[in-house]
């Protein structure tokens, strides 16, 4: 570790949890989607190995402590209890003991379960609300089950879907399953557990908090009795293995909820119906009495998804002061989660502030991350930009429940900049049978990495670009100053592509392919800014022209279109100072099946929260000077002054030719999507000629 920056140094420090030492103080956080007993892809319980290949892969790479993804005690599907499955344990010690021959440790975290906050897919509400299809399917998937609550409670994803309250029978065989689970854990030599959770609104976090417990039973009322449930799983699993086996805790410090489906935003003033500090206080000190070995934690619930989940709008390091509080009022180490930088986690650590560094996602977008880091080699980490398309894509909006399709909620934990993210068998890395010519039109993102994945695999490649830089569209979207991330990624591919051996041609517009005399064409040319036929439209500003700084706007700007791209144009004019107002056709805002719910909800919350005008169903008629009239779906007018106007009313494909029998379109160029069907795109390409 010679070359480790000393501002680092205090992240390679060896600490204990309990008696168990971990090497350095890196943890690996738990992400939906990398459970070791399977996710959703698979009926019934089993030892996953793509999950298996995840974390050895990240063992090699120096991560000190893993803890992979939940585990429901009883699976989601087929209702099978985790400790039924023996086999299962089996295959699970051998991997332990590959694990420790690099050094790591391993807790596995298992759930009681999601109760209100389950993500109920559309089509699942529909069956869920027709009592003789429900009790049919009940043996494949249980929904009043996987929902069930502390009391009856409104889902938190749709308003058609009521949680019935859990019985006190479906308690104790939750508790009984923890104990049992813990000691087959113990046999197969993993180092600890984490009970999953006091935390993000999960079925244990809504029996301690009073907004979502309204019990009458010893599981109700008092302090005692709503943390009764969480006190009672960790007394069962040290009755079962013994007070020094560890047992962590996932934890949510502070709620960060003003009601049902609302939450807050960093910085606003708002009265807390969920756990407060004080609560909170007292509540850590409480759990640790219990028997709680560790408390992993970050803030927030499923009404405040953005804390526990930070998309880009996020501060970086959002949840380490609260997390430090919490740290100064218990005996047991303390992990912090969201958005956590090395060197403030390494500053914190080494000022006894937190005990270990929590990171999840930079764990999707670069396996190695924590060896770069090692080795001094920063500007090759690959970053995470939060953008939750691959690893976390449950959307949401009003009247829609969770627009996630089956295959992806089914296949969560994937990585939008990544595509081998537990998937090695359908993206990997195979030598070229044939060296081909490639030549690849468009040095945007879908460009690049289509031009690095053929190089890699052995092809000769010449990458045109038109402009004099590389980036493409994606330059316009990172250019907010929340955005950091994303120009990270930009310096990241441009660093990558001289890596290779890539003959790039810059200034360079292709017109006519046939003149390239290439043996294989990709098209990765991107969309063009879509029009609008609005009396005015002269006067107003494309979306690309006001990110890339083309085009100055005034004070007060109206931003026509309230999907992601303008709302987050209104988020950057807000936090210039500006008094940006949103106009809307569609019924709510940024209504897209692919934006991840953390993302969009902080936006929607930010707004409201901010008192920033929102115009739903509604056009705009009329664009003059320092005006634009905005005509509502009933008919009604408004003339809203404004300075400026910014139009972002979406994308059309620009492919410079067709598809032909050699000819390849990706990326926006074949339909416009997201940095994950760009990436993803790419590689389906590449890795077949």
């Amino acid at each position: 570790m010679s070359n480790i920056d000393a501002k680092y140094e205090a992240l390679f420090t060896p600490w204990k949890i309990g008696n168990v030492e971990i090497k350095n103080r890196i943890v690996l956080c738990p992400m939906g989607g990398t459970s070791l007993f399977g996710w959703m892809e698979h009926t019934g319980n089993h030892f996953d190995k793509e999950a298996a290949k995840f974390f050895i892969e990240k063992a090699k790479n120096n991560v000190g402590l893993i803890i992979p993804g939940i585990a429901p005690i009883k699976s989601t599907f087929m209702g099978q209890w985790l400790y039924q499955n023996k086999k299962m344990f089996k295959e699970l010690k051998e991997f332990m003991a590959e694990i420790h021959k690099y050094g790591a440790k391993l807790f596995v975290q298992i759930t009681a379960g999601m109760g209100r906050s389950w993500a109920i897919p559309t089509p699942l509400v529909m069956l869920h609300n027709m009592p003789v299809v429900r009790d049919i399917i009940k043996p494949i998937i249980n929904i009043p089950y996987q929902s069930a609550s502390p009391s009856e409670l409104p889902s938190r994803w749709s308003d058609k879907v009521t949680c019935r309250p859990i019985t006190k029978k479906e308690i104790a065989e939750i508790i009984d399953a923890f104990a049992k689970t813990a000691e087959l854990l113990k046999w197969a030599d993993v180092d600890g557990v984490e009970v999953h959770a006091v935390h993000e609104g999960y079925l244990l976090d809504q029996f301690t908090l009073e907004y979502t417990n309204k019990r009458t039973d010893e599981y109700g009322g008092s302090f005692e009795n709503r943390y009764r449930f969480a006190t009672d799983i960790v007394k069962a699993i040290k009755a079962a293995c013994g007070k020094d086996f560890p047992v962590s805790l996932r934890y949510s410090v502070r709620s960060y909820v003003k009601d049902f489906c609302v939450g807050a935003v960093p910085g606003e003033e708002f009265t807390e119906i969920g756990r407060d500090m004080e609560e909170s206080e007292r509540a850590a000190k409480y759990l640790e009495e219990a028997g709680y070995d560790m408390l992993n934690a970050d803030n927030g619930t499923y009404d405040s998804w953005y804390w526990a989940h930070p998309p880009m709008y996020m501060p970086m390091n959002c949840n380490l002061e609260d997390v430090a509080h919490i740290k100064s009022c218990v005996n047991i180490p303390v992990v912090c989660a969201g958005r956590m930088e090395p060197d403030v986690g390494a500053a914190a650590i080494a000022e006894g502030r937190i005990d270990a560094m929590g990171v999840a996602r930079q764990f999707l977008a670069d396996a190695e991350w924590v060896t770069k880091l090692i080795d001094n080699r920063l500007e090759d980490i690959r970053p995470c930009i939060c953008c939750h398309n691959a690893c976390f894509n449950m959307a949401h909006y009003k009247g829609v429940a969770n627009a996630q399709s089956i295959h992806d909620a089914s296949h969560i934990a994937r990585c939008a900049l990544n595509p081998t993210v537990m998937q090695s068998d359908k993206y990997k890395l195979e030598p070229a049978k044939k060296i081909k010519n490639v030549a690849v039109i468009g040095g945007g993102i879908g460009g690049m990495e289509a031009a690095i994945v053929l190089a890699k695999r052995g092809h000769k490649v010449t990458l045109y670009e038109k402009s004099d830089r590389l980036g493409g569209v994606f330059i316009a979207a990172a250019a907010p100053s929340f955005k950091e991330k994303d120009r990270q990624l930009i310096a990241w591919y441009e660093r990558e592509i001289t890596r290779h051996e890539i003959d790039v041609r810059m200034n360079t517009e292709v017109t006519d392919i046939a003149s390239l005399g290439a043996d294989e064409v990709i098209v990765a040319t991107g969309a063009v800014a879509r029009r609008v036929p609005i009396a005015g439209a002269e006067l107003a500003v494309e979306a690309v022209d006001y990110l890339l700084g083309k085009k100055p706007v005034g004070d007060k700007v109206v931003v026509i279109g309230g999907g992601l791209t303008g709302c987050e144009i209104a988020y950057d004019l807000y936090l210039q100072g500006k008094q940006p107002t949103i106009v809307e056709m569609k019924h709510d805002l940024i209504v897209a099946d692919k934006v991840p719910f953390p993302n969009s909800s902080y936006l929607r919350d930010f707004f409201a929260a901010n008192k920033v005008p929102v115009y739903l169903e509604s056009g705009v008629k009329e664009i003059g000077e320092g005006y634009v009239v905005v005509s509502a779906k009933d008919g009604s007018e408004t003339r809203v002054d404004a300075d400026s106007v910014i139009l972002s009313v979406g994308y059309t494909p620009a492919p410079v030719t067709k598809k032909a029998k050699n000819v390849h379109l990706i990326g926006d160029a074949k339909a416009v999507g997201s940095l994950r069907t760009v990436i993803w795109g790419a590689w389906d390409v590449a890795m077949k000629i």
